[in-house]
């Protein structure tokens, strides 16, 4: 016949395997969630059938995979590749040959004892409110290679720019850099709504728990408030206990409940400069 014998078609993974490796991939990407039951509130998935996901023992509805592939901000093809592939080829704006030298993985990577994975309590004044300090809880962690930062906007500061408060639009993440003296965090809310450039500084006393630095928000100069406040951080590892107490503590507050040793490095009163 013209052109030959028809070549058999590629052989097609089975279910069992797209499950599998589903799982597989969901694993990983799981890993750098708080918590797996924090993770399934956000994605609006039971737990014991996320569970199910994980193991491959199940598979999601179309609707449910498109909402874990939009969170995870991968696509379909976690059903068939692994996803440390998946992140590879499509390895984003950081990545790009025009700036990969200065800001991507080439730029070098930040150090496990320069800045420990874990826990962190933050305090700063708030931007807007004279008179009001905020703190807050992030989650630090690495993935190939990378280090990241997550955590959630406290929801009366949203408010207060007129911003929605659900928590997926709460939500931030950061890339880390390293820095001659400290680190630096490009962060922003989901779509790239709003950002922020953090730099902190580890201070030398307090057992090396604690960095200094300062954040700046991205707003017009005639836009109410400040754009650029000082900061401190305390690592609390994963200490159980120590997260949930920081946890009680999250929004805003007056500087008399900031704890003495934060509110010391926070210098009330005395102008940033």
């Amino acid at each position: 016949m013209p052109g030959g014998m028809p070549k058999s078609p590629s052989r097609r993974p089975s279910p069992a395997e797209l499950r599998s490796m589903l799982g597989a991939n969901l694993r990983q990407l799981s890993q750098q969630a708080v918590s797996i039951s924090a993770l399934c509130r956000e994605l609006g998935i039971n737990r014991t059938q996320y569970n199910r996901y994980l193991a491959g023992e199940s598979f999601p509805r179309p609707d449910v995979l498109h909402r874990i592939c939009s969170y995870f901000g991968v696509d379909a093809r976690i059903l068939l590749e692994p996803v440390e592939n998946i992140v590879s080829v499509s390895a984003g704006l950081f990545e790009h040959a025009e700036v990969a030298d200065f800001v991507g993985h080439s730029a070098g990577k930040v150090a496990e004892e320069s800045f420990p994975s874990g826990f962190y309590r933050f305090a700063r004044r708030s931007f807007i409110h004279d008179d009001m300090y905020v703190q807050g809880l992030a989650y630090v962690y690495r993935r190939d290679d990378h280090t990241f930062l997550r955590g959630f906007e406290a929801k009366q500061a949203m408010a207060d720019q007129g911003l929605p408060t659900a928590p997926n639009q709460r939500e931030f993440r950061a890339v880390v850099m390293p820095q001659e003296d400290g680190v630096a965090l490009m962060l922003s809310r989901r779509g790239a709504q709003t950002a922020s450039f953090n730099y902190l500084a580890r201070v030398p006393s307090f057992e090396n728990n604690f960095w200094v630095g300062y954040v700046t928000r991205t707003v017009r100069e005639d836009v109410a408030g400040r754009r650029v406040e000082r900061q401190v951080v305390e690592h609390l590892g994963r200490n159980t206990g120590k997260v949930l107490a920081a946890a009680r503590t999250v929004g805003f507050c007056g500087i008399e409940d900031v704890l003495p040793y934060l509110r010391q490095m926070l210098k009330p009163g005395e102008p940033f400069s």
